[in-house]
């Protein structure tokens, strides 16, 4: 498998054969398979949140972020489903995770699931662009081993969702089997689909249908417990491109995609975190020539 190749023929918003596109997620995984449910990773670092399949706007992303020979990242999941391009998106961050595995983290999304992606686009497009389902099985597959969290540096926590009622400890969650399907509760769950809130203090059950929504004393008993300086989540929009909860700089949601669904009409957001711990953000917009290209069938409510 000719990676550089890959890269180049991915970088022009093509998608692979099949067959390469087949290599190439058997190469990622061995990769993902060596790496810990909490991934120590150290400063400095670019955080990054949502991408749902923009994948013009991934490419702009790296353009301020800075070349990945250069610079680390952590993605926090949400890779595929809404945006038109699902299937490039997510091939150019495995690819890259091939090229460079110590400088690009994966983390998985909610979306990064076999019956979310269902229903959002994932699997219609790629049905739609290689005729069969066996791409969609395949990709879904590499899912099962992405990271469920990162620690930066020992005192930054990186999710998806947000905490659980059942992980008092970060390291509880090194105990959880990653290697499946999404459970529709639990820790596992948690993780994925949580979000802060400012209105509750306690654990409410999420009107998501799934996680809980959490409060501030929750978030500060976490960090106490386990000497955490910040956490960084996404997985809700963010109007501005990031935002903090409750009024201070604890618990942080970064989201990177622009003019989200392609109506949002919201900024983006990167976030460094240098050897400083302080978070240094870049803000950015929609790319004009994704919009253009997008067709009216993919322009489809709203859901995170």
């Amino acid at each position: 498998m000719d990676i550089d190749q890959i890269l180049e023929t991915v970088y022009q918003c093509k998608y692979l054969p099949e067959t390469q596109l087949i290599q190439l997620c058997q190469k990622a995984e061995e990769i993902l398979i060596e790496e810990n449910n909490v991934h120590p990773i150290s400063s400095p670092v670019t955080v990054c949140g949502d991408i749902h399949g923009q994948f013009f706007d991934l490419l702009e992303l790296f353009k301020i972020g800075g070349d990945i020979k250069n610079t680390k990242y952590i993605f926090l999941g949400d890779y595929v489903d809404r945006g038109y391009f699902s299937i490039e998106t997510i091939t150019l961050l495995l690819a890259l995770k091939v090229k460079y595995p110590t400088q690009i983290y994966l983390l998985r999304g909610n979306h990064e699931s076999r019956s979310i992606s269902q229903m959002y686009g994932f699997y219609d497009e790629c049905l739609s662009k290689y005729g069969n389902t066996n791409p969609w099985r395949r990709i879904t597959q590499v899912f099962d081993y992405f990271l469920l969290s990162a620690i930066i540096d020992q005192e930054i926590f990186c999710v998806h969702g947000g905490l659980s009622p059942d992980i008092r400890c970060v390291e509880q969650i090194r105990s959880i089997n990653r290697s499946e399907e999404i459970p529709s509760e639990g820790a596992f769950a948690d993780l994925l689909w949580s979000d802060p809130n400012d209105s509750v203090s306690g654990w409410v059950p999420s009107n998501r249908g799934c996680g809980y929504l959490f409060g501030k004393r929750i978030t500060n008993q976490f960090m106490q417990i386990n000497q955490l300086s910040l956490i960084t989540r996404a997985h809700q929009l963010a109007e501005q491109g990031y935002y903090y909860s409750f009024g201070e700089e604890k618990i942080l949601t970064i989201w990177s995609a622009p003019n989200y669904s392609y109506k949002a009409g919201n900024s983006a957001s990167i976030c460094s975190i240098k050897e400083n711990k302080k978070p240094d953000f870049k803000i950015f917009k929609e790319v004009s020539n994704e919009k253009r290209i997008i067709p009216e069938r993919m322009v489809m409510p709203i859901f995170l």
